[in-house]
């Protein structure tokens, strides 16, 4: 139904910043919300951040000051801006799309930060 396509992983050395994608294809049913989590290895999948259609961005208090999510809804795309990363970082990011029909996950994207 609803089909996400991430991208924009990778290494970067700490303190280093990286920019992810997630483009949506479907049905996009509105109000919504797209956000991001991530999973690193051993942890459980946590929470990072989203944005509701409307435009109101949450952060979790670990990335709240370095990573900024927005939104493109005419693409349908959301954004993750990650600066100041830390080897804590490390993890793969997966998209998250949050609609009345449920959630709909990406493939996931690793990022790897580096000391």
């Amino acid at each position: 139904q609803v089909q996400l396509v991430e991208s924009g992983g990778g290494l970067v050395q700490a303190g280093g910043s990286l920019r992810l994608s997630c483009a949506a294809s479907g049905s996009i049913f509105s109000p919504n919300a797209m956000g991001w989590y991530r999973q690193a290895p051993g942890k459980q999948r946590e929470w990072v951040a989203d944005i509701t259609s409307g435009g109101i961005m949450n952060y979790a208090d670990s990335v709240k000051g370095r990573f900024t999510i927005s939104r493109d809804n005419a693409k349908n795309t959301v954004y993750l801006q990650m600066n100041s990363l830390k080897p804590e970082d490390t993890a793969v990011y997966y998209c998250a799309l949050t609609t009345r029909e449920g959630r709909n996950w990406g493939q996931g994207t690793q990022v790897t930060v580096s000391s």
